[in-house]
């Protein structure tokens, strides 16, 4: 892998993580096209994007991040003083870590799956060609669905499970997990503003499980790649910064209701990459 390599996976990355379009099939997509294979060292420089994009919501929504970590200390003060059944959900930041806490158990039996289900999308582009049309449907339906106006102190298991059931299926490369967690919150009646929230807060635990995997998996494969760190601190750093600007662009343009352009572009998408796995079946 060259510096440049690590600069246009950060790029594509940090802009696809976010933007609701498949950070993984954008990344499939260009090692199919340059002819590199994902393989385990592959896999270990995703992790390192991921991470990047991770520190990305960090920065991006500082603010709300503190305050779940304060009241998520708050929960294991009251989990040792025996008050936190007493507590309840007193307020919308401990609702918030509740519900997604819901979300994430819906992952578990996914976890087992994860090695099929990146097997299909890198073996059969017509796979992954589909995949890309499933994300152009929700984000045209999201747009034209009715603006609901639930907040986090509103939210409830329903919620909660329903945006997790979008990001388990999410885990096939070419489904956006942010588009399909944000579209979900809105199915579900959040506001645009929670909704958008609510997915990228979603987003750290999710991420951060998926990279640790990732690294444990390469360290205990004896494959990590000592000679290639600073390539891949180089897409880390650009994933990071190219990840803090797309948090901005998808925040505004899920206020102006602008899904269906990014509709319109996984549904070309879906069409060329279903048209290049024919081409190669009928080779």
């Amino acid at each position: 892998m060259t510096i440049f390599d690590a600069i246009i996976q950060g790029i594509i990355q940090g802009l696809t993580e976010f933007l609701p379009v498949s950070s993984s099939g954008h990344l499939m997509l260009y090692a199919h096209l340059t002819g590199n294979a994902e393989s385990e060292t592959g896999f270990l420089f995703s992790a390192f994007l991921h991470l990047g994009t991770l520190l990305a919501i960090c920065i991006a929504f500082w603010s709300t991040v503190k305050a779940l970590v304060l009241e998520l200390c708050s929960m294991a003060k009251d989990l040792f003083t025996g008050k936190l059944f007493k507590e309840g959900l007193k307020n919308p930041e401990r609702r918030m870590i509740v519900m997604l806490l819901l979300s994430l158990v819906i992952l578990v039996p996914f976890y087992f799956l994860r090695d099929w289900i990146e097997h299909i999308a890198q073996t059969y582009l017509i796979a992954l060609g589909c995949f890309f049309l499933y994300t152009a449907v929700i984000l045209f339906l999201s747009d034209r669905c009715v603006t609901g106006k639930k907040e986090a102190k509103d939210l409830t298991w329903k919620e909660a499970l329903t945006v997790g059931v979008f990001q388990a299926i999410a885990l096939f490369p070419g489904i956006s997990r942010s588009g399909s967690t944000i579209c979900s919150g809105l199915f579900a009646g959040m506001n645009r503003d929670t909704a958008v929230k609510y997915s990228f807060m979603l987003g750290i635990p999710t991420i951060l499980a998926g990279c640790l995997v990732e690294i444990k998996d390469a360290i205990s494969a004896g494959v990590m790649p000592w000679n290639e760190l600073p390539l891949y601190m180089v897409g880390f750093v650009v994933a990071a910064v190219v990840g803090v600007l797309a948090i901005r662009m998808v925040d505004l343009l899920v206020k102006s209701n602008k899904f269906k352009y990014f509709a319109a572009y996984t549904l070309l998408l879906g069409l060329v990459v279903i048209g290049f796995g024919v081409a190669d079946l009928v080779r």
